[in-house]
């Protein structure tokens, strides 16, 4: 007679509590146990040699595991990638031995606590959905409204109608190959867009890398910067700190110009999530609130089609950074090249891409197609308990 035995997938403490409970243990068990039914792989990159083999030894002595460079421990290098393996319970356990250790490893205890909070710290509100207003005549999904505001400005109340949460407008298109507008180009496409948004009372994004754009975009009502550049360019952070506006740090591989030139990364996510470490740090160094930073890995920037699908697997672990994510697949060619499909066509395709990056830690989706993406979403959000039915 069957046991009915099999795998329960117990992804952070809360399904694991839950778990836990309905075996029937009591509260002190349940609180108890929970941290150790959780496995968490943390990997760090190019530590000190001396402090990895101590590493190494400290999670072996809590019941963990640790991955290091085999010519490490036989004293040929000097660095080192490592991969910690454990519960929550015994890096509870690890963390404090480290504190107590040399070679830059309280500063790393520091660090593998952050992330693993990070990781684990789930929002409790539904998916935001940022619908996509492109003024520009050369939109690669062919959507561009130019040069007439009372369609422009009807797009955008459609699209509110039908669920956006923020309206994100841009006058330069960044498709693959595309040509930079200039300032006085892009202000002239926009700013009377914004001008006529601010009535409706729907937050507004600007879509830009200028930091003249941007400034003249918040003062006329945007209160998001969704920067492609990852606030590179001269003046804009300072800008974004003054006004104490909410931005998006995207990554990008290149330019727009030449971004899909044989995009080459030696660990996709890796490099990724480096750089949009570096740049919100860097953010929050000069000013900018913690709370106003939302990352962006950039599908489709300096990315191949294997690269894109490995990001929206792999989104999850983006959280370890600590802010909300926004994904923008919508109509990508990455969609295009996996269904053989032209971008009018690839409206499936981006809802099953956006409902995956949803269920793996999407905390908003850029869309064109917003009454069918929020149908997706919400349908996304309940199965990953995002918020409750109403």
């Amino acid at each position: 007679m069957s046991n009915n035995a099999r795998i329960r997938l117990i992804l952070n403490l809360e399904d694991a509590r839950k778990e836990i409970e309905g075996i029937g243990s009591g509260k002190d068990g349940v609180e108890i146990m929970a941290p150790k039914a959780v496995q968490r792989a943390v990997r760090i990159e190019d530590i000190d040699a001396r402090a990895a083999n101590i590493l190494k030894q400290e999670i072996l002595a809590v019941g963990g595991e640790c991955a290091v460079s085999w010519d490490t421990l036989c004293s040929k290098k000097e660095n080192t990638n490592v991969l910690l393996m454990g519960t929550l319970k015994q890096y509870k356990m690890l963390i404090p031995k480290l504190e107590r250790q040399p070679f830059g490893l309280p500063g790393l205890a520091m660090e593998i606590g952050a992330v693993l909070r990070n990781f684990d710290t789930k929002s409790e509100e539904r998916t935001r959905i940022m619908g996509i207003l492109n003024l520009t005549p050369d939109s690669f999904s062919g959507d561009g409204i130019y040069n007439n505001l009372n369609d422009a400005v009807e797009q955008a109340r459609s699209m509110i109608r039908d669920g956006a949460d923020i309206i994100d407008v841009g006058g330069e298109s960044t498709r693959p190959g595309a040509e930079p507008v200039s300032v006085e180009e892009e202000l002239e496409r926009v700013i009377p867009v914004i001008r006529e948004l601010k009535k409706t009372r729907i937050p507004v994004s600007i879509d830009t890398y200028k930091t003249e754009v941007a400034k003249e975009a918040l003062k006329k009502g945007a209160s998001m910067v969704n920067d492609i550049n990852g606030l590179r360019s001269e003046g804009m952070i300072e800008l974004i700190a003054e006004h104490d506006a909410s931005v998006v740090i995207m990554h990008m591989q290149g330019t727009p110009k030449n971004m899909q030139e044989n995009p080459y990364y030696k660990d996709v996510i890796g490099d990724i999530m480096g750089f949009l470490r570096e740049r919100s740090e860097s953010g929050i160094n000069s000013g900018i609130s913690k709370d106003s930073i939302i990352i962006d890995p950039g599908i489709g920037f300096g990315k191949t089609t294997e690269h894109n699908l490995e990001i929206i697997n792999r989104l999850m672990e983006f959280r370890s950074l600590g802010f909300p994510i926004l994904v923008g697949a919508s109509r990508k060619s990455f969609i295009g090249n996996v269904l053989g499909l032209p971008v009018e066509e690839r409206l499936e395709g981006t809802l099953a891409a956006i409902t995956v990056a949803v269920m793996n830690g999407a905390d908003m989706v850029r869309v064109h197609d917003v009454k069918a993406a929020k149908r997706a979403v919400q349908i996304a959000d309940a199965i990953g308990n995002r918020y409750m039915l109403r």
